[in-house]
């Protein structure tokens, strides 16, 4: 990949940075085995290929936008690569990855165009390296991003021969008169939540601090899942980029003609991504100031991996949702007229969609609400009611 290994020099039986443990013949042989996977997200846009200092993408098709936007996002895999790690797993923390990265650019209405990595290690294992890469560029392919770059560091001495983290950047675009945000969203818009595929990547301490806590090993059997531990928390973050795409339309330039088509005639105003800080803050920050909305919890029953560790914890499920998403991992802002198509087509794409509210710009109820999050003055929400299933 595009300056992955530049800063390791040859080594050999005399060389000092082999003596301190960096070999780059692992890292060359590394690459030979990620390429195919990475040159598979190459779409004519991408120039040079594999293996430069930097990664060239054509912007001409922007061209054909009428204001385009850029919008770019950063972000890590956080503590579940450490679960990855106890297993020797590691072809799913790619999706992880782009999943945390990518699907923040649609939130806002984009397009990605293209995303570059960074893998730090104690050690280049090539096969490892290679599997993490290649999840990272099997998810871009499924996002219609092209994994333009990246690096791969060694560091020995900081990290141990097991142990790695990842990161990530992504760049889209987006019409400017289709950017969608806070400021679209009308009293009576339907919420609609879209299904977690489990915890994706937020609320690892957590997990693993209950895991720990209850003398369980990651490579033990889990009877609630059938299979291990490890495996059943490995679960890969759950990509929405692609069928949000589809809803939203040439307006993102997705379509054939880029700035074609009328923006917002698919209803949707606002997109929120379930992260960290739970369903309440999250959808706050895509909410309008004085507005507010409460998620009816009876609307879905949490995953069984949210259910059994919070039983493992002795803790209700009430007490976790500013830290994991229970089941929710992105949720749209619609017109009311337009939700039962929105969400028709989302549950077409094989993601499970439903109504969990309405935003309202009236007086709100008493009682405690979360009120935007991450610095954002949004609108207000609290989730009410109880589980399904009978979830406390």
């Amino acid at each position: 990949m595009p300056g992955r290994y530049a800063c390791l020099v040859a080594d050999s039986p005399t060389n000092p940075y082999a003596a301190a443990g960096v070999d780059t013949a692992a890292g060359d042989l590394a690459v030979e085995l990620m390429k195919n996977s990475v040159r598979a997200t190459h779409g004519p846009e991408v120039l040079g290929g594999v293996g430069g200092f930097a990664g060239l993408f054509d912007a001409s098709a922007l061209l054909g936008y009428r204001r385009p936007l850029l919008a770019s996002s950063t972000d890590g895999v956080g503590t579940k690569v450490a679960i990855a790690q106890a297993i020797d797993k590691h072809d799913t923390i790619g999706q992880d990855l782009v999943g945390m990265v990518v699907d923040d650019i649609v939130v806002v209405g984009a397009k990605p165009l293209f995303m570059t990595d960074y893998i730090a290690c104690g050690k280049v294992v090539p096969e490892r390296i290679a599997d993490i890469v290649r999840g990272i560029a099997d998810a871009c392919a499924a996002t219609g991003t092209a994994l333009v770059g990246g690096e791969t560091a060694e560091h020995p001495g900081l990290l141990g021969p097991r142990d790695y983290d990842v990161a990530g950047a992504a760049t889209g675009v987006v019409e400017a008169d289709a950017v969608l945000g806070a400021d679209r969203v009308q009293d009576g818009d339907a919420v609609i939540a879209l299904a977690s595929s489990g915890l994706h990547s937020n609320g690892y301490s957590l997990v693993r601090h209950i895991i720990t806590g209850a003398g369980i090993a990651y490579a033990d059997q889990a009877a609630d899942f059938g299979t291990t531990w490890g495996e059943a928390l490995l679960e890969p973050t759950r990509l929405y980029t692609g069928p949000l795409l589809e809803l939203l339309g040439p307006s993102t330039g997705s379509g054939t003609q880029p700035g074609a088509g009328t923006p917002l005639d698919h209803g949707i105003h606002s997109l929120s991504h379930v992260t960290g800080g739970g369903i309440a803050a999250n959808l706050a920050r895509v909410l309008p100031q004085g507005s507010w909305a409460e998620v009816d919890r009876s609307t879905w029953s949490p995953s069984p991996v949210f259910r059994v560790l919070a039983d493992i914890a002795g803790t209700p499920l009430t007490d976790t949702e500013g830290t994991w998403n229970l089941g929710i991992g992105f949720l749209v802002v619609v017109a009311e007229q337009r939700k039962d198509a929105v969400s028709a087509a989302i549950q077409a794409q094989g993601i499970p969609a439903w109504q969990v509210g309405t935003v309202r710009t009236g007086a709100r109820p008493a009682g405690e609400f979360e009120e935007g999050a991450k610095g954002v003055d949004g609108g207000a929400v609290r989730l009410v009611g109880a589980y399904a299933d009978g979830a406390k």
